[in-house]
């Protein structure tokens, strides 16, 4: 099977990493990738927003299989855009992609699916959350328990361009549950729980993910209730809508008292939760792949690990605000000397050398029979790479397997 990854983040190169493991693999192509990707498969320069131009990369390539990584192109409708010309895509069209893609949307699907979501307040007081209806990279979100903060988040989140939505502040432990699906079946995935502030302790600004673990501990074996409690209904929804989705589909749930309480749902695989949950999945995964994109999960099974992982991510100095170009980056194979896998987030070659290119540069991943030792692991990779300006955060992963984190 030849297979064309679209993307060029740490999602995108944990995808390829194991679609390259596949049996049935018989060429991979990225595009536009990045270095690590380059050392997987051939790399190609079409940007993941050049729809026609990954269409014409595809024919030419004679791709059997198109695997979308970011959520821009797929809210933008390249999935669709691919499949009028007759080629298979792993990823949902346009209308099924507004799951992420407009928050309203979402809570609308929810509400005829009879899945419980986070409260709409009228107005925005605190305490609440403050979110930008559309795309946000992550970044669209703020927690607001103070007038101040409301204030300071509104104009935030319409410099972003979108219409707001307010929420009810719900404290409580996260988890990110994933399925697969081909518009009708579902197959559930590895659950994680992800970082979004920037600081240790959970301070600072949201950003695209600082790190993440799997399994979540307690959580694990309940996955597939889960699934079928909100995965299932949701898809069934936008199936009667005429809007199948297929692809992955990324419910982030608040853990509450009274079951689980859906906060967001995204149309792909998050970043960094891939970087934990595809190095879990045992065996070969891109037969499933190819199957819900092709209409038939029927029989497909995945089978997760008994080993954890740990990721954590190495950021530019100034992200999230901004990122950084150009700065020479030392210590990758050392670190995977170390046993670590190191995923290419915001790297770029110039003159033969790798150097940042981005806000999130790189995510470290350790494995281990246990949280804790997948976490040693992981920060003893992260210790042999640098860059100037490096930030990250020491405390992923620390103190979960007690249940000490919440939020």
């Amino acid at each position: 099977m030849k297979v064309l990854v679209i993307g060029s983040g740490g999602r995108e190169h944990a995808l390829a990493w194991k679609i390259a493991q596949s049996t049935e693999l018989e060429a991979l192509h990225c595009a536009p990738g990045n270095p690590g990707m380059a050392a997987l498969g051939d790399c190609h320069p079409v940007r993941a927003e050049d729809a026609e131009g990954l269409l014409g990369l595809a024919r030419a390539l004679q791709i059997d299989l198109v695997v979308v990584g970011p959520e821009a192109p797929l809210v933008a409708g390249l999935a669709d855009h691919l499949r009028h010309a007759g080629i298979a895509v792993f990823g949902p069209g346009r209308e099924a992609a507004r799951i992420e893609g407009s928050k309203t949307f979402a809570k609308e699907v929810m509400a005829a699916a009879g899945v419980p979501a986070t409260p709409t307040l009228p107005i925005a007081r605190p305490p609440c959350v403050v979110k930008a209806d559309g795309l946000a990279a992550g970044k669209g979100a703020f927690v607001c328990r103070t007038q101040e903060e409301v204030d300071a988040a509104i104009a935030l989140a319409k410099e972003l361009g979108e219409r707001l939505l307010i929420e009810e502040l719900v404290e409580a432990q996260e988890v990110s549950i994933f399925a697969l699906s081909d518009g009708q079946e579902v197959v559930a995935l590895p659950a994680a729980q992800d970082y979004k502030r920037v600081g240790d302790g959970d301070i600072g600004p949201n950003t695209g993910g600082m790190g993440c673990y799997s399994p979540f501990p307690r959580v694990s074996e309940w996955v597939s209730e889960i699934v079928d409690a909100v995965h299932r209904p949701v898809i069934a929804e936008l199936t009667k809508r005429g809007a199948p989705f297929v692809g992955v589909l990324y419910a982030g749930v608040f853990l509450t008292e009274t079951g689980p309480l859906v906060f967001e749902f995204n149309c792909r695989f998050g970043d960094p939760e891939a970087q934990v949950i595809l190095p879990r999945i045992e065996g070969d995964l891109l037969p499933a792949f190819a199957a819900a994109a092709g209409g038939d999960l029927a029989g497909i099974s995945v089978s997760e690990s008994d080993e954890a992982a740990v990721t954590v991510a190495l950021a530019a100095g100034t992200y999230p605000a901004s990122g950084d170009s150009g700065t020479p980056i030392h210590g990758i194979d050392e670190a995977e000397a170390t046993g670590a896998i190191v995923f290419h987030a915001g790297t770029a070659l110039r003159g033969g050398r790798l150097v940042t290119n981005g806000g999130r540069i790189v995510n470290v991943t350790g494995i281990g029979d246990s949280i804790p030792e997948a976490r040693e692991r992981a920060y003893a990779g992260v210790e042999r790479i640098g860059f100037e300006g490096r930030r990250y955060r020491t405390d992923i992963a620390l103190g979960v397997e007690e249940g000490a984190r919440v939020g």
